[in-house]
């Protein structure tokens, strides 16, 4: 038996509440480690791997399993000390929390002098992070003529505009074959909408077929004004065909670049950026060190006037009141309660339940069940007050901490995110995302360090130094909040680097395919 506790690169496992009878591998585990753990003697009972949980104290079938001082399930069999705790031997339980709504809730103590970044201001007032020209399919009829269009504008085009960002098309695969009113239609005309109508598209062009079921006029009808030359419309049918559509729709492209090109950068306060958050490929570590991270910087950009969406309704899933227990009325708090309510129904509705979340990904990096996830997930969103509860892809108007529902789909759930509004992405990750977000920059912001050195190029931050010590969360919060104001003022991330974002405009889709 041997004998390895803490090394200098960190501690063996974490315990992260005195309640807790579970900890949390730091490093990969032997069988026969005798480990120190909070004061506890364990020895692991077989190999158990990094982001991994293992048994404190013996633990009966049926009973509770700690981990945050929360419940993330129960025991299926009885486990003891030094055991591998995960889908093995434990289970989901039902969540039932006090649900004493509003209870935490105390009003943001705004900083004395806020901060400010580098943004974009409109010439209604909005401000932009990005400087591109959107080109937006209203059906996927007209996806391959928005493709030809933003295409021609390569870098050989643009060198001659170094202050566009680019020109990007937005398409998807529907618009058509669904019924002419209802839910399905609505929520993809709110999002078209909310992309057409973001201060990050400094000129826009929707193109449709002519006959689909989402028609051009109603959606124009909608937009906000903006300037002269920077919004156009055409379908292709009217246009006499595909090469017709593409060579006007790269004159009225051309036409708008020498403008967005006159815009240039001037300092506005932080109160100006709108970030939303994301969680994808998460592991054991996720809950531990990026999501709480994330989470005190968001605290900060909060201080500072700003505003955080959080989403992703099926992974707050068992840990909704830490959200309603902080909601600034007891209104804001039904209205999330009310969405939770309608994802049960749903879920149920197509045989499944809010616990087939975690993904294969997930679990093989340590997270068992959908509380466990949503404990973690929900740490990214602060302590600050719930301020308001949004439909999808609806403007975001709020400042503060938010909530939108959306799915836990992470390309659909920043979708409906940057369509209300949001000019910043912050994605944490443990396995490894590489999502980009055209029209708005998207940070990634690593849960281990083995993760950011295997793909250094992807993440934009390490967090890994918090599970083993170089760092403290405050440190961390702290220069991810620098690291936004950094990329909000221009500096590219690393998925912008990489040129990803054209192929991640994804709407939630809802009702029948006719």
């Amino acid at each position: 038996m041997t004998n390895k506790t803490d090394t200098p690169s960190g501690p063996a496992a974490l315990l992260l509440n005195a309640e807790d009878n579970v900890a949390v591998a730091c490093r990969a585990l032997d069988a026969g480690e005798t480990l120190d753990i909070g004061g506890l003697q364990i020895t692991t009972q077989q190999p158990i791997g990094a982001g991994h949980k293992l048994a404190l104290r013996p633990i009966g079938s049926g009973h509770t399993v700690l981990k945050y001082g929360q419940a993330i399930g129960m025991a299926s069999r009885a486990i003891e000390p030094g055991e591998h705790v995960h889908v093995h031997n434990l289970d989901m339980a039902d969540s039932v929390h006090d649900m004493a709504y509003g209870h935490a809730y105390r009003p943001t103590e705004p900083v004395p002098a806020p901060l400010t970044f580098q943004g974009i201001v409109r010439s209604d007032g909005r401000v932009a992070t990005r400087n591109y020209i959107g080109v937006i399919s209203s059906v996927n009829c007209s996806a391959t003529v928005c493709r030809h269009i933003a295409g021609h504008f390569g870098d050989a085009v643009l060198a001659a505009f170094p202050h566009v960002d680019g020109v990007v098309a937005i398409t998807h695969g529907t618009g058509c074959g669904m019924g002419g009113n209802g839910e399905g239609l609505a929520l993809l005309q709110r999002t078209i909408r909310g992309y057409a109508d973001h201060p990050n598209f400094a000129g826009v062009l929707v193109i449709g077929l002519g006959c689909e079921v989402n028609q051009i006029a109603p959606l124009v009808d909608t937009l906000s004004a903006r300037d002269p030359g920077m919004f156009a419309a055409l379908t292709i049918q009217e246009e006499g065909g595909t090469r017709e559509t593409i060579e006007r729709g790269k004159a009225l492209v051309h036409a708008m670049l020498a403008q967005a090109d006159a815009c240039r950068r001037e300092a506005v306060p932080l109160s100006r950026l709108s970030v939303g958050l994301q969680c994808g490929g998460s592991d054991g570590y996720s809950g531990i060190s990026a999501n709480p991270a994330l989470g005190v910087a968001v605290d900060l950009l909060v201080r500072h006037g700003g505003t955080a969406i959080l989403s992703e309704t099926p992974e707050i899933y068992g840990a909704e009141h830490l959200l309603t227990n902080r909601a600034a009325t007891p209104q804001v708090a039904d209205r999330l309660m009310q969405r939770l309510r309608w994802w049960e129904q749903y879920a149920a509705l197509h045989g499944g339940d809010l616990n087939n979340n975690p993904s294969p990904g997930n679990k093989a990096g340590g997270i068992t069940t959908i509380l466990e996830k949503s404990l973690g997930a929900v740490a990214k969103a602060g302590s600050t007050g719930l301020m308001d509860v949004l439909e999808y892809a609806e403007p975001v108007a709020t400042p503060g901490l938010v909530f939108m529902d959306t799915p836990g789909y992470d390309p659909v759930s920043a979708t409906g995110q940057v369509a209300g509004g949001a000019n910043l992405i912050c994605f944490t990750t443990g396995r490894g995302s590489t999502y980009g977000c055209k029209p708005t920059p998207s940070l990634k912001l690593a849960s281990n360090s083995a993760l950011f050195e295997r793909m250094s190029l992807d993440m934009d931050f390490d967090c890994g130094g918090i599970v083993d010590g170089r760092m403290t969360l405050a440190e961390a919060g702290e220069a991810i909040l620098q690291l936004m104001i950094d990329t909000a003022s221009g500096r590219q991330s690393q998925s912008e680097r990489h040129g990803l974002g054209d192929n991640e405009f994804l709407p939630w889709q809802l009702g029948a395919v006719m």
